[in-house]
């Protein structure tokens, strides 16, 4: 199955009262759509999947496959550190018609290489869907080693990673190593052009949210061979990708999507608002961004 390049880390919209608002994530898949999304990831990190009950999460599941229509894959981010309640939740998935899984590293509890090893092969023994691996150490606390990696390449429904290590060396490893078909996509949204050009497949993105158009131009511009100008593209880009993460994702994103007149809403205690200072700070990136376009 082909997810394609660009795959955003969608968004969660809330309403006033910060439930789930699905007229706001109509009109969000709607827009992501529209500026080249090739595939959406519900509930990953993005998503704010801590906050969200296991109802609300098949909810939103069952909301996006029903809305998309077909029109771009869905990959569930189903993925714990409790491998019972990531095969349970993997299932209920799997019956909603989602295209794919996204499984994070095991958080806090801080598991052995074999212990993921094992986690992610039982999880992968209990479905038939495709599995994207999610190593993000600055989140988890554990970083998946290239060995597991590879081991876990070899299982057949096992066929990407999301990379967020920042390490290029151990990704072109990865690349190196694994069978045939098994794809990397970046993590890291300024890593993007970079993991391409050693041979990365995509990337799972933040800013596509608001600069999607641009980001699949630069991706498309370098699969045709125009690396200078993909180039050119990626540093006019640098500023947003990181100015997104001022403070903690996803409150910078979903100021900046509300700055643009698409509404999704604030974030979810124990995460904040952007304050002043840094609602003026993206709002001046975004008007210089523009300028220079």
């Amino acid at each position: 199955m082909d997810f394609g390049r660009l795959i955003t880390a969608m968004i969660t919209p809330l309403n006033d009262k910060l439930e789930i608002d699905y007229e706001k994530t109509n009109h969000l898949i709607e827009h992501l759509i529209k500026t080249g999304t090739d595939t959406l990831v519900i509930c990953g990190t993005t998503g704010e999947p801590s906050t969200l009950s296991k109802e609300e999460k098949l909810s939103l599941f069952k909301f996006v496959v029903d809305q998309v229509r077909g029109r771009c894959k869905v990959i569930a981010g189903t993925g714990t550190n409790n491998t019972k309640s990531s095969i349970e939740m993997t299932k209920e998935a799997e019956k909603l018609g989602v295209d794919g899984i996204l499984l994070v590293v095991p958080y806090y509890n801080k598991p052995s290489q074999e212990g993921l090893f094992q986690h992610f092969k039982a999880i992968s023994n209990s479905t038939d869907l495709p599995i994207f691996l999610y190593n993000i150490p600055g989140r988890t606390a554990v970083n998946l080693s290239l060995d597991t990696i590879i081991r876990l390449s070899q299982i057949n429904n096992i066929i990407s990673i999301k990379e967020a290590s920042g390490d290029l060396s151990k990704i072109a490893l990865i690349l190196e190593k694994a069978p045939l078909g098994f794809k990397v996509y970046s993590g890291d949204d300024s890593l993007a052009l970079p993991i391409l050009s050693i041979g990365g497949h995509g990337v799972i993105s933040v800013a596509s949210h608001v600069v999607g158009s641009e980001m699949k131009t630069m991706i498309t511009t370098f699969l045709m061979g125009k690396v200078k100008e993909a180039a050119d593209m990626h540093r006019k880009l640098i500023p947003i990708f990181d100015g997104l993460f001022i403070t903690t994702n996803p409150a910078p994103v979903k100021f900046a999507l509300e700055m643009k007149g698409i509404p999704v809403g604030s974030v979810r205690l124990p995460l904040v608002p952007v304050n002043n200072s840094e609602a003026e700070f993206i709002t001046s990136l975004f008007e210089d961004f523009h300028r220079k376009s």
